[in-house]
């Protein structure tokens, strides 16, 4: 099969190529998927278990990309809940090949099935925004209709998800960004906007929850403005400033099917659109890797 893949964690480009390898086969409890559609993060370079597999030994050359969607052909020992032929998509293990790849193994339980009338560059697209949102606001930040939660970066991929989510509950949303993001981030569904470059954060207080995506010093400054009993969730960096009352969390994102199963509803009546940019084929997956969007790009394989 051909994927793209990294080989060299000291040279400029990874040695980011794409490559043949042979195709993977389904262990224990796996499924292999044949990709359709697969996303990715352009800090997965970076990663230490992008070099090193949960034993810590190197597992050079790794596939890239961890957001996949696609079509079950083959099962592994005591795999249950999925059939060969299955649409599914969800998250691959981060310590595993990932899915920029024409076929990839993935734990059977990090997959939901996808419904027939959902495409599958939307599904990839939503999986890791969807999940990482879905547990910002609800597993961290225990949101609920008439609280006000702040959400940094609500023009990209991740906060525009959040947006819609919160629009959803019933909250009250302040978004944050550049000024270019401003009407993006009103159509979503913000009721306030706060230009990071020209506005003062200090003003957009108080709120309940501030779901960060950036991190350092407007992390920081975000925590002064919560209401007593308020949480600052982070999916940048762990906090370094604990608000006086309430909580301050760094997670990182976990596979969740019952969460991906409500995903794909919104999906499908169109409550939920991700942020897609670009779409590109496998053969054009390396340049697109190193390209700089807005919003996601989207690697296709069929």
């Amino acid at each position: 099969m051909r994927a793209i893949t990294v080989r060299d964690r000291d040279a400029d480009d990874y040695g980011l190529s794409l490559t043949e390898l042979p195709a993977p086969t389904a262990s224990e409890n796996d499924v292999v998927v044949e990709v359709h559609a697969a996303g990715f993060l352009r800090g997965e370079p970076e990663w230490p278990s992008t070099w090193r597999d949960r034993a810590g030994r190197d597992r050079t050359p790794s596939v890239l990309g961890h957001e996949v969607s696609g079509v079950v052909v083959e099962l592994g020992y005591g795999t249950t809940g999925l059939t060969i032929g299955q649409r599914v998509f969800g998250l691959t293990d981060w310590a595993r090949n990932g899915s920029l790849s024409e076929y990839a193994a993935v734990e059977a339980r990090n997959l939901a099935p996808l419904p027939a009338d959902i495409d599958h560059v939307a599904a990839a697209a939503v999986v890791m925004p969807g999940l990482t949102a879905w547990q910002a606001l609800y597993d961290h930040g225990h949101l609920e209709a008439g609280r006000t939660v702040l959400i940094h970066g609500a023009g990209g991929s991740v906060g525009s998800v959040a947006v819609q989510l919160a629009r959803e509950t019933g909250a009250y949303i302040i978004g944050t960004g550049r000024a270019a993001d401003r009407e993006l981030a009103g159509t979503l569904g913000v009721h306030q906007f706060v230009d990071l470059d020209n506005d003062r954060l200090e003003d957009a207080g108080p709120v309940d929850v501030v779901f960060d995506v950036i991190g350092g010093e407007i992390r920081d400054r975000s925590t002064a403005l919560l209401r007593p009993g308020g949480t600052v969730v982070s999916v940048a960096e762990p906090p370094t400033v604990q608000p006086s009352d309430g909580r301050s969390i760094f997670f990182v994102v976990e596979p969740n099917r019952a969460q991906l199963t409500q995903l794909a509803a919104r999906l499908r009546d169109g409550r939920l659109k991700p942020l897609v940019t670009a779409v590109h084929d496998l053969d054009a997956g390396a340049a697109a890797f190193t390209a700089r969007t807005r919003g996601r790009s989207i690697i296709t394989m069929r």
